[in-house]
């Protein structure tokens, strides 16, 4: 908007106001004006009610006083024995009016359109003759009008306030004082562990391959004889016939791989001598040296094989295994040559196995305690016997798929680890099962605890939790959290104590 309209604008305000104003001084004339009328028309009414009068609207004029009042503006005489009606007029504005008669419509212009229109509506302020309509009947609903809302207003703002939407500076949550929480607990002094948990599968452990011997006398044979699946094989059993010739199992560490007779030193010598002794063979050492006391043995034992007594024992003429074997897979069968792999087999005990993600590697040694979850929730406890080096899929050239597509998850490094777990009764009757493996990652010693659920987040980041004082009151402290582990977490704060009551949520 320019300057000049502005000025125009202001101008045309201000002439509003001053119009505004004479009316409402017009309409304050005309109250006094109609009071002034009221109180005459009751002075008039006053004979009439006295003498229960007849209407002289409908009779001629009484004679008398009543007949003679009369309502006259100043300095107007009646002319002598005409009739005057106006008093009853002036007392009956509230009367209907005759059957056929018409009122007149009040209009009264006022300035600029401001102009209202007496629509014969209601109001008791109704003003005397000769006071315009619109100025008798506007007053009071006005004033009606703005006395009701004036205490919309009143009530409206006591409600606002009330509810807190004109509120001062609306936000008290930080300076309030928590509320009581629903129950509570103590801080702790204790040894927090964190362990990471991974899968595992149950069963015998890893199995391994039992080849017929390469070449030389007892190989290319016909297998006569071949133990079950699931066969149990101890130290001097059978581990499979050929041409009805027994291939016992022996304990130790190095198969044989050569020829041993008299005159043989070696640690071979020693894993022989030591089988031939826990068998109940006698007359010799052991040690490393091969002599006529063991050769003497050894005869002694092939005697009871059904073998032929030469003394010295060759590669094929037993398998030599770390200990006790269950069998898991035959291969051989009877009356075929003799020839590639006979069987495989695993160990007695039943083992946990794991393919543990590289990023895990420090969390495993051999002596590492662990917990192993079955699938019933029952629980032993396992110690890694064994660590293997880390590998991948693709290292180990499985997987069906056999391309070269097999994405980034085909290079992700596996660390083997075996578990072995003492409590075999514990195990229940699973032979094989998946299983979850708990490792134990790290151990936080003498530190407080609460429960996770005690810490309450801040507004800005950090976080506190609620103190219960000996008389209820609750004031909130900063803490610093820690290490989380079961549902626990380890918290420091000021003037935090072993045994200082907090508040939990439900």
């Amino acid at each position: 908007m320019t300057a000049p309209d502005e000025t125009r604008e202001r101008a045309h305000g201000r002439e509003l106001d001053a119009r505004a104003t004479e009316l409402d001084a017009r309409a304050t004339e005309a109250d006094a004006r109609a009071t002034e009328a009221d109180a005459r028309a009751t002075e008039a009414d006053l004979p009439d009610t006295e003498a229960d009068a007849p209407d002289t609207a409908a009779a001629p004029a009484a004679s008398g006083p009543a007949g003679a009042l009369e309502l006259r503006k100043p300095g107007e005489v009646t002319p002598p024995g005409t009739k005057d009606v106006a008093p009853r007029a002036a007392r009956d504005l509230d009367a209907p009016a005759p059957e056929g008669a018409t009122a007149p419509e009040a209009v009264t212009t006022e300035p600029d359109g401001l102009a209202e229109r007496d629509d014969g509506g209601g109001g008791d302020d109704d003003g005397g003759p000769g006071v315009p309509a619109s100025h008798r009947r506007r007053r009071r609903p006005l004033r009606t009008a703005v006395l009701v809302a004036v205490a919309v207003a009143v009530v409206g703002g006591a409600g606002a306030a009330a509810t807190g939407v004109l509120g001062g500076d609306g936000d008290g949550s930080d300076t309030a004082a928590p509320d009581a929480p629903p129950r509570t607990t103590k801080v702790q002094r204790t040894t927090l562990t964190r362990t990471e948990t991974v899968n595992g599968n149950l069963g015998y452990g890893d199995t391994t391959a039992v080849a017929a011997p390469a070449g030389g006398r007892g190989s290319g044979g016909v297998v006569t004889w071949v133990p079950e699946d699931g066969d149990v094989l101890k130290r001097g059993d059978t581990v499979y016939r050929v041409a009805e010739r027994e291939v016992p199992l022996l304990y130790g560490s190095i198969p044989f791989y050569r020829t041993l007779n008299t005159g043989s030193e070696g640690a071979d010598v020693r894993i022989l001598e030591r089988n031939l002794a826990a068998l109940g063979y006698t007359g010799f050492t052991v040690d490393d040296a091969y002599t006529s006391g063991t050769a003497a043995a050894v005869r002694d034992w092939q005697d009871d094989l059904g073998r032929e007594e030469t003394g010295a024992v060759r590669p094929a003429d037993a398998v030599v295994a770390p200990g006790a074997r269950r069998v898991a897979d035959v291969r051989a069968v009877p009356g075929a040559p003799l020839g590639g792999t006979v069987l495989s087999w695993t160990g007695t005990e039943r083992a946990v196995t794991v393919d543990l993600d590289a990023q895990f590697e420090d969390l495993v040694r051999k002596g590492t305690k662990a917990t192993v979850t079955l699938p019933d929730d029952s629980t032993v406890r396992a110690e890694v016997t064994d660590v293997g080096t880390p590998t991948t899929a693709r290292d180990g050239g499985g997987g069906d798929g056999g391309g070269s597509g097999g994405g980034s998850g085909d290079d992700k490094a596996t660390l083997p680890v075996e578990l072995k777990v003492p409590a075999q009764r514990g195990l229940g009757r699973y032979q094989a099962a998946s299983v979850d493996v708990s490792l134990k990652a790290e151990t936080r010693k003498n530190v407080l605890v609460v429960p996770v659920n005690a810490l309450v987040a801040q507004r800005g980041g950090g976080y506190a939790v609620d103190v219960v004082e000996p008389g209820g009151d609750v004031r909130r402290v900063p803490v610093k959290p820690g290490m989380f582990a079961d549902s626990m977490v380890e918290v420091s704060g000021k003037g935090l104590t072993a045994g200082t009551v907090v508040g939990v949520p439900k």
